[in-house]
């Protein structure tokens, strides 16, 4: 076992002592708070190891109070709310803050401990995913939205989105609030699979089947049996690989090569491309048939130009991770490092955020990221149509929302909404914002 210890928050003493005595029998160290204060407390002498499982309902506040005070300390570690049926909505508002899941207290007997098993195991192969819920923009709450209809059916989605929006990050959240939780989630590079290759990697092989085949060897669609198939970028599929796809997912059957018999295979089938399938379609690079069956419902995740509500929260975030795997002590971004986050084109989206600020931060050190440790290439500035003022009754929100972002720094909020600073101090004023925000 390692060293992860599971703060359980719960201030019923006999279901507390219940929960603890279940974990402990799986051979998981675990550590008792009655109230949201001694929670508190424990998580000051915590690690990012450690997990926390809380109910809702505590004497001097509630769960989300407490993710609420542990991701304004920087504290992500992994949060899991334990509730009764009729405050589902209210554990659901907790998802957006960053818990990894809530359960039922009627199903945490059975839930808890496959739920905690998955997530050290992701540790374990390394998978740092950036928390979808990370992202509180409008635009990316419309996705979360989505997200939340489809999740718990077995519908195929197509998840579209330039390269570095984090398709792969929806895809596994799409699985984590599936009924497929607990089984495995596997991704496939569609780009890696040659058309010779692909028979053997999705179907698996039996012993002898070709030269070289020394032993046999199970495909994707067995290793993802009861969970998800993750098909990335499926657009660089050969013709010949997706004919073979098409008819496997038709018939829900499929052979191993040089077997004889079929086999039957239960996998939800999730997709992503960073094409135009419907104009591959038309060139006849991509069948239509198949893109019909991998379809069924529709996720476009935005470039992160397109969101520039989730730009500072994302480098927060990021800067936070880095801090930990760095051992870094930055405390935020200087002015000028704001307003180059906030105006670059972001052309690798999240990715090139994560990697910029990653770089920022082991550059500084300590102190704050100033423009120069981001290093970012000279690129035509970001459209700022999501801030432009139109003169209609929207524009005290739009201001507001600039302001936000900038910090309250009036200059770059005036950047944003693409007009000088008198004109900015003028609608502050017409507006009764003139007060609202301090000049940083």
């Amino acid at each position: 076992m390692d060293k992860t210890t599971i703060i359980v928050v719960e201030d019923n003493i006999v279901y507390c002592e219940f929960v603890c005595n279940m974990l402990a029998r799986e051979g998981y160290r675990t550590v008792k708070a009655y109230h949201l204060s001694t929670a508190k407390k424990h998580l000051q002498q915590a690690t990012d190891n450690d997990i926390v499982v809380a109910d809702l309902r505590l004497p001097d506040g509630n769960g989300i109070d407490l993710l609420r005070w542990m991701r304004k300390e920087g504290k992500m570690q992994p949060f899991i709310i334990m509730t009764d049926y009729a405050e589902v909505n209210t554990a659901v508002e907790s998802m957006k803050l960053g818990s990894i899941d809530y359960i039922p207290k009627q199903l945490v007997e059975d839930k808890l401990v496959p739920l905690i098993r998955s997530i050290l195991k992701e540790r374990q192969a390394g998978q740092r995913r950036m928390p979808v819920f990370a992202r509180d923009g409008s635009a990316f709450q419309k996705i979360m939205h989505r997200i939340r209809l489809v999740a718990a059916t077995d519908m195929s989605v197509m998840i579209f989105g330039e390269n570095g929006t984090g398709k792969e990050h929806i895809a596994h959240h799409l699985h984590d609030k599936s009924k497929r939780a607990v089984k495995p989630f596997v991704a496939v590079d569609c780009g890696s699979l040659t058309k010779e290759l692909a028979p053997s990697a999705f179907f698996g092989h039996v012993k002898g089947a070709f030269t070289g085949a020394d032993c046999a060897k199970k495909g994707y669609f067995h290793e993802a049996e009861g969970g998800t198939l993750f098909l990335d970028e499926v657009g660089n599929l050969a013709l010949e690989t997706q004919q073979m796809l098409l008819r496997a997912i038709q018939e829900r059957r499929y052979r191993p090569v040089g077997d004889k018999a079929d086999r039957s295979f239960n996998v939800r089938i999730i997709a992503a491309t960073n094409e135009d399938l419907e104009a591959a379609v038309s060139e006849k690079r991509f069948r239509q048939d198949l893109l019909y069956r991998l379809h069924d419902f529709g996720i476009t995740v935005p470039p992160l130009r397109d969101c520039q509500e989730d730009i500072m929260p994302l480098a927060e975030f990021f800067r936070d991770m880095a801090n930990r795997e760095l051992e870094c002590s930055v405390s935020g971004f200087s002015s000028e490092a704001r307003k180059a986050l906030l105006t670059h084109a972001w052309p690798g989206n999240v990715w090139e955020l994560r990697q910029k600020v990653m770089g920022a931060v082991l550059q500084a050190q300590e102190g704050v990221v100033m423009k120069e440790h981001l290093e970012l290439a000279v690129t035509k500035p970001t459209s700022t149509v999501n801030f432009a003022l139109r003169n209609d009754a929207e524009d005290k929100e739009r201001i507001l929302r600039a302001l936000k972002q900038a910090n309250g720094n009036r200059s770059v909020a005036a950047e944003l909404l693409g007009i000088g600073r008198t004109t900015l101090y003028s609608k502050l004023e017409e507006y009764g914002l003139k007060y609202k925000f301090k000049q940083s």
